[in-house]
């Protein structure tokens, strides 16, 4: 029977005997280490791309509101908190959050494979042999016991050299990966703030549309009211009361497709705040709205700012490294293999006596005839860098173009906007006059038709004006992004919490 101090004893003889095995093999390691790390991928140089020297339509006053919260340059308190609870509660966003914590675990499982993967095992095993009569044959043979136990612990370990970098250059394509993701995240934040203020800036024209409808209308039921007691007094025509009844439903019809449009607003906005459909308070009417200044920056800062081409420009970066783990498999494929532990016939003596069990092994694997499986996926890799290639320098191009068009669109959308309000002053002028002429018997009252004919779509026009000239500044700050993304990324709180740095690089 073993003493207590004996198995004590056995015990540390044990544990020391696990620590010089992992010295060793952590020299091992490093050793290796030292002379893999190399990849097979070409060096990366961001694509020289022509970049224009200045926007063709920027204002001449400008101001320095890129990286600022400038959908608070509205004025509108009900507009600020709509986008906080949009950042907030949108799905979108969400969504979006999540799959780069799903990049960030591809990248942590794709570099785990540049170090030793340790671990351990254990079993156990009891068995029977079948009852055979063998004493006519070995009379002399040594008896067999018929119940047999086995019992083994186990420490194991495996390593493949990364000699070639291909295990290296998959981890860099998850990491570009995982970037791309995280400015696909930034580019949702970017459509949701600028969608949302888009949205309810439409939202309070289709509020004024409405208003000026039902205004209009009340008037032309007053008119139809007044010449219907004309004619009942012989002092005007019944053909003059059909037309002013006929003028006053060409405006009742306007109204119902308005407050359509309104509610189907609303519900999209609901949405956007990650709510059901429902009401969605106001706050300054469309006239009070105070539209944002135009930011300043070159065509350049783009490349820096805009998620689209960071992303561009990452999965470009990822295209990059595939062709280095690509190229790699040209080449032999080297593990190591170890193993350390105990071994008995008696679970109580699994860590007692001369039981200690090892073994280690090198394995080489490489490829020779391969009938273009490898130069395949070279030509596949090669052929998506080129492609991303491309795909960057076209999301350049259309960058440019998203500022000039926004640039234009709101250079042009103001001139017709203050375009409109003259338009509006003279047909009221003109409609006042077409009516005191009327009432003194010198015009017909076609002629007072005609005139709130032309009044009437030119007011609905200039509330719409007014809002179009308000989204295309919120299109300007989406076309141009800026560091205000990190502002509103901040109210979001959905950066992810993680970071691919966890595990620290192996040079």
């Amino acid at each position: 029977m073993t003493s207590p101090l004996s198995r004590s004893s056995h015990s540390l003889a044990y544990t020391f005997t696990n620590m010089r095995l992992c010295c060793c093999m952590f020299t091992v390691v490093a050793s290796l280490a030292a002379i893999s790390g190399c990849t097979l991928a070409p060096d990366y140089e961001r694509p020289d791309v022509d970049i224009p020297t200045e926007f063709r339509y920027e204002p001449i006053v400008v101001s320095e509101t890129a990286n600022t919260v400038w959908w608070t340059q509205f004025g509108d308190p009900v507009l600020d908190q709509l986008i906080a609870t949009a950042l907030v509660n949108n799905y979108d966003v969400k969504i979006a959050a999540a799959n780069v914590e799903q990049a960030l675990g591809i990248v942590t499982q794709t570099r785990s494979d540049l170090y030793p993967q340790i671990g351990y095992g254990a079993s156990g095993e009891k068995r029977r042999l079948a009852d055979t009569d063998l004493s006519g044959a070995f009379q002399n043979a040594p008896k067999i016991p018929n119940r047999l136990e086995t019992y083994q612990a186990f420490l194991s370990a495996s390593w493949e050299l990364d000699l070639w970098g291909r295990i290296r250059s998959l981890s860099d394509a998850a990491q570009a990966n995982m970037l791309a993701t995280e400015e696909v995240r930034r580019g949702v934040i970017l459509t949701l703030v600028s969608t949302v203020a888009a949205s309810y800036i439409n939202l309070r024209g289709l509020d004024e549309q409405l208003a000026v409808s039902r205004a209009t209308l009340a008037t032309y039921a007053e008119s139809v009211r007044l010449y219907k007691l004309q004619f009942k007094y012989g002092q005007t025509s019944l053909m003059t009361v059909a037309q002013s009844e006929s003028q006053y439903e060409t405006a009742a019809t306007q109204i119902p497709l308005i407050e359509s449009q309104i509610v189907q607003q609303e519900n999209a906005l609901s949405v956007l705040l990650g709510d059901n459909p429902g009401a969605i308070p106001r706050g300054k009417s469309i006239s009070e709205l105070v539209s944002p200044s135009v930011p300043a920056g070159l065509p350049s800062l783009l490349l820096e700012r805009r998620p689209d081409l960071l992303q561009a420009e990452q999965d470009l970066i990822g295209a990059n490294a595939q062709i280095g783990a690509a190229k790699a498999l040209y080449f032999p494929t080297i593990s190591l293999t170890g193993a350390f532990g105990d071994s008995s016939s008696n679970l109580s003596d699994l860590f007692n006596g001369s039981s200690r069990t090892w073994n280690y092994a090198g394995q080489i694997v490489g490829p020779i005839f391969s009938f273009g499986a490898v130069s395949g996926q070279v030509a596949q890799s090669e052929a998506a860098q080129r492609a991303a290639v491309a795909n960057y320098e076209l999301a350049v191009q259309n960058a440019f173009a998203d500022v000039d068009n926004a640039l234009v669109a709101y250079l042009k959308a103001g001139e017709q906007l203050e375009a409109q309000k003259r338009l509006v002053s003279a047909l009221s002028e003109y409609e006042r006059l077409a009516k005191l002429q009327y009432d003194a018997g010198y015009v017909p009252y076609s002629t007072v038709l005609q005139a709130q004919q032309a009044l009437f779509p030119a007011e609905l026009g200039l509330a719409e004006l007014r809002a179009v000239v308000l989204e295309s500044s919120t299109n300007i700050y989406k076309a141009m992004g800026g560091g205000w993304i990190d502002e509103a990324d901040n109210i979001s709180g959905s950066a992810p919490t993680a970071e691919p740095s966890s595990i620290p690089p192996l040079f």
